[in-house]
């Protein structure tokens, strides 16, 4: 397969295809779109793996095949654009109403052809290079992301806010998810960092590797993992973990109700005994928002931050009483993987559950 950075964009759309989708289009009573009988102006941009894109101008027509570029189309405040999105798309609870194109991994050209987008927003880690191959073949153009940390994050929204058309929400967002960064590290800059496992999956047991953008979150929330491999989902063996005795297991969930019951039967699971964090119940539960490369991601960092330095929260006011300092509202309204554009479906499985990427 040939490495995604360089398979280059087709620019032109063969007569016959658009021929065919026009009037497969009128037998179903739809109208052509505006933009499939004038010239549109292109701009040429370059996505973040490297591919030459021409992105028709201005982009009124969004389909999003990751939760997180759903998230950040939402955040940007572009939502009425878009006009499909995937089976996993589900935060916030409006981007379930959209047209559902089927999943990430295999979504339906058809339905995307049928919606008529100006752009698709695809990301790395998420969709394979079969599907953006096709929709090359199809003239839809499309967009990639791979943000590897937070500051890629911002860096990734900011510049996609300018593809869209709307630079000064994505200066917005990108500001607002600076300051709360700013605040957790003059909170937590001098703390000692809590040593801790991220669980991905329990059996087998599978943790984020260093270079993930979930692993830098921890960073910016006062964490270090004891899993310190190149590969971004590796697969970690009890016994190492019970010689290495985090301070601190960490699981997302969408809702921490349903995950609670999980948390509290790992005890009984076998060999999970001999990890103290599990015995002593050292473990935080927080948003799937931290599965996802998207602006809310920082909310998810805030709450964790919180969870493992309690201390680092406490005000004094004036009259010398303290309190738990009211929570600051997260960047976004609150609720990957990541090693190549082509996951196979084992890690698609993984990923999925917690809503990922």
């Amino acid at each position: 397969m040939k490495d995604f950075a360089h398979l280059l964009s087709r620019n032109t759309v063969s007569a016959a295809i658009a021929a065919m989708l026009s009037c497969a289009a009128l037998s179903h009573g739809q109208s052509v779109p505006a933009s499939a009988t004038t010239t549109p102006t292109f701009r040429e941009v370059t996505d973040e793996v490297g591919r030459s894109v021409r992105i028709p101008q201005p982009v009124n027509r969004i389909v999003s095949l990751a939760p997180s570029l759903t998230e950040t189309v939402y955040a940007l405040g572009l939502q009425d654009h878009l006009v499909g999105d995937t089976d996993y798309c589900d935060y916030p609870a409006d981007a379930q109403k959209k047209t559902k194109v089927g999943g990430a991994i295999s979504p339906s050209l058809e339905v995307i052809a049928s919606l008529h987008p100006d752009l698709v927003l695809v990301t790395k880690s998420f969709n394979r290079l079969e599907t953006v191959h096709s929709l090359d073949n199809l003239g839809i153009a499309s967009y990639a992301t791979d943000p590897h940390t937070l500051d890629e994050i911002i860096a990734s929204s900011k510049k996609l806010s300018e593809i869209l058309g709307v630079p000064e929400a994505g200066a917005s967002v990108a500001a607002d998810m600076q300051r709360h960064l700013a605040d957790l590290q003059k909170r937590l800059g001098a703390l000692p960092p809590k040593r801790v496992l991220f669980v991905v999956w329990t059996q087998p047991l599978i943790s984020v590797g260093k270079d993930t953008f979930i692993a830098d979150a921890l960073r910016h929330a006062g964490a270090v993992s004891i899993v310190d491999a190149e590969q971004d989902w590796p697969q970690v063996s009890l016994e190492e973990v019970a010689r290495l005795q985090p301070d601190f297991l960490i699981f997302s969930a969408s809702h921490s109700d349903a995950v609670s019951p999980a948390v509290d039967a790992l005890a009984a699971l076998p060999g999970w005994n001999i990890v103290e964090a599990v015995n002593n119940r050292h473990i935080a539960v927080i948003s799937e928002a931290v599965n996802r490369p998207a602006p809310r991601i920082v909310s998810a960092v805030e709450d964790l931050a919180r969870q493992l330095h309690p201390d680092a929260f406490v005000e004094k006011p004036e009259n010398g009483k303290e309190n738990l300092q009211k929570e600051n509202p997260p960047a976004n309204p609150p609720p990957a993987a990541h090693s190549s554009f082509s996951p196979d479906a084992s890690q698609a499985q993984l990923v999925t559950p917690g809503g990922c990427a």
